[in-house]
């Protein structure tokens, strides 16, 4: 549990230096370089995933279970997932309605995926991971519209619905992919069961 609280302390410090001293982060890439910048964000990044991971994994060996989710919880979260994905997907690609709706889709999307892993999985564990990044979207996202919103930032601009039936089509694809073949693969556990 020690390694998945560190690595969640670090991944979400490093996550909200930009929602939360972008001054800092501005005088640090211009001082050490955009491209320096990054490769130690990334780096980290990696670092802390990878304890969140081995912590997550080594709770999972010995659970401490604080509630028994109902079955249909599964199927309920895999249909939020499968909506979080679309936000994802909406997110990364250049100009779909919900971008230009939102301003930061992605966000929404980690909420909805940390709600939806929250409500069908019951142990201590989980509640650690999944919870941690839900209050850390919901905060994020409060504090990057406020921040927006005070600075008089503009939303991207809605280039047509052919952006959104891509963000469509991505989100699906890789929904299925990841239900159908790589949650079980890679996590042990298939989220239709």
């Amino acid at each position: 549990m020690l390694n998945l609280v560190i690595g969640l302390v670090i991944f979400f410090g490093l996550h909200s230096v930009h929602i939360f001293a972008p001054e800092w982060r501005a005088r640090s890439m211009a001082k050490n370089g955009a491209v320096r910048w990054r490769m130690r964000f990334g780096l980290i990044s990696l670092l802390a995933i990878a304890s969140i991971v081995m912590g997550f994994m080594q709770a999972r060996l010995a659970p401490v279970w604080l509630w028994n989710p109902p079955m249909w919880t599964h199927q309920i979260a895999s249909l939020l997932v499968l909506v979080s994905f679309y936000f994802a997907a909406a997110a990364l690609i250049p100009g779909t309605k919900l971008k230009a709706m939102v301003g930061h889709p992605f966000l929404l999307a980690i909420k909805l995926w940390a709600f939806a892993h929250l409500i069908s999985n019951g142990t201590l564990a989980d509640l650690v991971l999944f919870g941690g990044f839900l209050v850390w979207s919901i905060v994020s996202f409060a504090v990057a519209r406020r921040r927006d919103r005070a600075a008089g930032v503009e939303k991207p601009e809605y280039i047509g619905v052919h952006m959104d039936l891509a963000a469509f089509v991505v989100c699906i694809v890789c929904w299925f992919a990841m239900v159908f073949f790589l949650h079980k693969m890679l996590i042990g556990v298939s989220p239709l069961v």
